[in-house]
């Protein structure tokens, strides 16, 4: 039989989580990387070789590789602060932009390197040319760049992209919209909602293709709300900001998380984002989508709070087996 087509949508260190658990399950992944980071190594490397940006990329290639510890160790490891030039950059991120310049895309560059790491599935970038994402605010203000979105003090209506280097309308990668409509499932998330998830739903072709798509489209809501993008959102806040932006409610399935952070237990400077546990609005939820799915989905980890993957993952084979009946 078939195996079931899981496509995985999203950016940042939140889609790693389910990808990493997601490999280990009978399933054909494709995951589809945000373009649009323009902060830190990222960002710096991207400016000077026009080239996407490579960090989010790499996070994905590492979590859905069966590399060795030490293979993940080195392409992950970060040039110390008295580096120079080097300093802060992740020497993964030198090794996709390398191959990138050499094969003339970064599309061309993850191809090589998910067969050189033996990756258990497709990555691609949301489109082969980077992104800058445009930040609208509710009192009419603009931010161009995702790395400064953040900084301003309101509340986001809207968000959109273009391309970073000519004026042409962004486009998808090659296979990108294929990916998405033979998908038997969609899954948006986790990760930051205006950062990491909708700068590739903006792009015209991957909006209409979630629109056409056949697929079950999931999203795995976050835990914690964000500043400078999620403040005071509950769960149906975040379908509600997908949807619009959207066009019609494509969200048919929410995964949400119900069991609570301890108080006092997240390490706010280390994690200085991240405010306050998503509260919940079951109500909102089922206005807008077909089913909601709240569990304990929650991994206490070094002062943070994250998704545990395999429980998600579960969760989505379960939904997946469902609609295949």
């Amino acid at each position: 039989m078939r195996k079931p087509k899981i496509t995985v949508i999203g950016g940042g260190t939140g889609i790693p989580v389910i990808l990493s658990s997601l490999r280990h399950e009978e399933v054909d992944i494709t995951a589809i990387v945000t373009v649009a980071d323009d902060g830190g190594s990222s960002g710096a490397l991207r400016s000077v070789m026009q080239l996407t940006p490579p960090g989010d990329l790499r996070n994905v290639l590492v979590a859905m590789s069966d590399m060795p510890k030490f293979y993940e160790k080195v392409f992950q490891y970060r040039f110390a602060e008295g580096d120079g030039p080097l300093a802060g950059h992740p020497l993964g991120n030198f090794i996709i932009s390398g191959i990138a310049e050499m094969e003339g895309s970064t599309y061309s560059a993850m191809q090589i390197l998910t067969k050189f790491f033996h990756v258990t599935g497709k990555i691609y970038p949301a489109s082969e040319n980077p992104l800058t994402l445009h930040a609208v605010f509710k009192d009419g203000y603009e931010v161009a760049g995702e790395s400064h979105i953040a900084g301003y003090q309101g509340m986001i209506d809207h968000v959109y992209v273009t391309n970073t280097y000519n004026d042409d309308e962004p486009t998808a990668s090659r296979k990108v919209v294929d990916a998405i409509m033979d998908s038997d499932m969609i899954v948006l998330g986790p990760g930051s909602l205006f950062t990491s998830i909708l700068p590739n739903l903006v792009i015209p072709e991957i909006k209409q293709a979630l629109v056409d798509t056949k697929a079950e489209v999931a999203y795995v809501c976050n835990i914690m709300t964000q500043y400078g993008e999620t403040e005071y959102f509950t769960d149906a806040d975040h379908v509600e900001v997908l949807n619009r932006h959207l066009g019609k409610d494509v969200i048919d399935t929410v995964l949400v998380n119900i069991q609570k952070v301890p108080q006092d237990y997240m390490d706010h400077n280390k994690f200085d984002e991240y405010l306050v546990q998503v509260e919940h609005d079951f109500a909102g939820l089922r206005k807008q989508v077909k089913r909601v799915i709240s569990s304990d989905f929650l991994r206490l980890e070094n002062g943070g709070a994250f998704h545990n993957g395999n429980y998600v993952v579960e969760e989505l084979m379960n939904l997946v087996r469902m609609k295949k009946r």
